[in-house]
Formats: structure tokens, C-alpha cells, sequence
């Protein structure tokens, strides 16, 4: 059953923090609904646009909010209905897997490594299964996240997950995409601490367009070989678990693989 709205209104503000990032202060008064008892297991919350007024938040901000929650198995969302509280047990929520990623509960290392080698597959998948509209929005979504002013560490995020979640959708499978999300919120989190530089913002900015044009070359190996690179940018920089030897370029990309601008004519 659907919220009732009247009552939401009243305590939807959001408490002012600079010092945390905005998607943790949704979560946390999403958090305060379902506790306080506002929001109950099968209530339908309002849609994302209203949600996003009631707040006064940008979709983007709350939609990752929303999938910080789902990943704790608090909130699910129903395709063509809307988003709807699955439960309310939130002190069990760590006892899972989502929760214990959520949490942040892995090693930054550890968590960059899986997604490379997600997305690095999901980039190869894209090549052959993308179609030229999907690669049209990677094209403009890159636009967007050059244009992102360095200072503004929120909409670097944001714009940067907006382009990458788009390549993730453009593979075209389901279950990774699902994997990929759940990493999400840590690998905000590991962009936080990041700090870029405008060198650094605009080297990133052009292996994005390079991936993207391996993907309208239908070029797997190309693809996957640029998105790697891309993202052990990333991951060398805040890799810090000395224990293990860090991943290479030819952990992700083997020996045996070549593009086609590499191959004999």
C-alpha cells in the first residue's frame, strides 16, 4: 500500500552536513521513515521525482541513496510500480552480503579489483551487443562528466557513475548488472577519497571516449584493453594492501588477446 503522503511531507527534510556526501544523508533520513515507523514493510514509496522534491535533492543523488538500501535488501524495486519497503529488521541487514557491502566492509583493493573485472566484461559485451543510441548517451553522458568542474566533487562522482552505469546496461546482462551494483556505493566512496587533479579529470574524460570508440568498432578486445587501463588508474592510486601484489594490465587482458587495430591486414 502507498504511503500516506500528507504524513511524509511533514518530516522530509533532509538535516544539513557538509561533511558527508548527500546519497548518505537520503539514506540516513530513509533510514529514520522506516524506524520512526512511517514507512512500513509494503508500503510503496512515493515515485522518484516526487521523492526527489519532497527532499529537495537531484534524482541522481537519491537514486543512489535508493540503491545503497536495495543492496541491504531494505528497499526493492518493482518494475513498473516503483520502489517499496521490503523490510524493517535494519539491525539484521549486516547479516548479508549487501549489507556487509553497503557497509563497506571489504578492502579497497579487493573492491576495485572485482570491478574491473566486471566491467572490463561488461565493456566486451558491449562491444557486440550496444546499440548506436546506447553509445550515443555514453558519448553525451562523457560530455557531461568533462564539463563536471573538478572542485565539485559531487557532480564528478555522479557524472562519472552515470557514464559507467550506462556502459554497464549496454552489456546487456542482467545478472552482471546486478553484481556491478552492488559495488556502487563503495566505489563512491573510493572516488571520495581520490581528490583529482584537472589533468587528472581530463586523461580520465579521454579514455572514457576511447573506450567508446572501441565500442562503435564492435572491437572486444579494444574495448576491454581501454576500460582496463582506465580503471587501474584508480585503482593504483588508492590500491594500498601491501599484503598481495597488485593487479596488471595482463591479469584483466591475456597475452593471447588482439584488438583489431593490432591485427595483420
Amino acid at each position: 500500500m502507498p504511503a500516506d503522503d500528507a504524513h511524509l511531507g511533514e518530516s522530509w527534510s533532509l538535516s544539513p552536513d557538509s561533511r558527508r556526501p548527500l546519497p548518505e544523508l537520503i539514506e540516513q533520513k530513509l533510514r529514520e521513515q522506516i524506524i520512526g515507523g512511517t514507512l512500513k514493510a509494503g508500503d510503496r514509496l512515493p515515485t522518484e521525482p516526487e521523492l526527489a522534491r519532497k527532499l529537495d535533492v537531484a534524482r541522481s543523488s537519491l537514486r543512489t541513496a535508493l540503491q545503497r538500501l536495495q543492496l541491504q535488501g531494505i528497499v526493492e524495486v518493482r518494475r513498473g510500480l516503483g520502489w517499496y519497503v521490503r523490510r524493517t529488521d535494519l539491525a539484521a541487514v549486516e547479516e548479508h552480503l549487501e549489507g556487509r557491502l553497503a557497509a563497506r566492509q571489504f578492502s579497497q583493493t579487493d573492491l576495485l579489483e572485482v570491478r574491473i573485472a566486471l566491467e572490463t566484461t561488461a565493456a566486451s559485451l558491449a562491444a557486440v551487443r550496444a546499440g548506436d543510441g546506447e553509445l550515443d548517451e555514453l558519448a553525451k553522458l562523457n560530455r557531461r562528466y568533462q564539463r563536471a568542474p573538478v572542485d565539485d566533487m559531487q557532480e564528478v562522482i555522479e557524472s562519472d557513475e552515470e557514464f559507467h552505469s550506462a556502459l554497464i546496461r549496454a552489456s546487456h546482462n542482467e545478472l552482471l548488472e546486478q553484481m556491478y551494483q552492488t559495488l556502487v556505493p563503495g566505489l563512491q566512496d573510493c572516488k571520495r577519497h581520490a581528490h583529482p587533479s584537472r589533468e587528472v579529470h581530463n586523461r580520465s574524460a579521454n579514455e572514457h571516449e576511447q573506450v567508446v570508440w572501441f565500442l562503435r568498432r564492435h572491437d572486444e578486445v579494444g574495448a576491454k584493453s581501454a576500460m582496463t587501463t582506465h580503471l587501474l588508474g584508480l585503482y593504483n592510486d588508492l590500491a594500498t594492501d601491501d599484503a598481495k601484489p597488485k593487479a596488471t594490465l595482463s591479469t584483466y587482458v591475456g597475452v593471447s588477446d588482439n584488438p583489431i587495430w593490432n591485427k595483420p591486414r
